[in-house]
């Protein structure tokens, strides 16, 4: 079971919003899911990402597949500079 991180759309006609979900490689986009890691909203130009940080890392680290949008939306995010730095204990 390959697990991906990928957009689930939840808007209505026109007015796009998605869900950033964890999921099964073969599942249809608005099928099962398994976590839901935060939302985008494309239409907003600034705070139009919320994303739960922690659990996005922890899939990131568990070798969970970043779909191309999900990618470039954690990049704007410095996501991927974070799940680099080493944890404080």
């Amino acid at each position: 079971m390959a697990v991906k991180i990928r957009l689930t759309r939840i808007g209505r006609h026109k007015r796009p919003f998605y869900r950033i979900i964890v999921t099964d490689s073969e599942s249809p986009r608005d099928g099962r899911f398994i976590e839901i890691l935060g939302t985008y909203d494309p239409l907003l130009k600034e705070g139009g990402v919320e994303i739960k940080e922690e659990k996005a890392i922890g899939w990131i680290k568990k070798g969970a597949e970043v779909s191309e949008t999900v990618k470039s939306i954690f990049a704007r995010a410095q996501l991927f500079k974070k799940a680099k730095e080493p944890k404080a204990s």
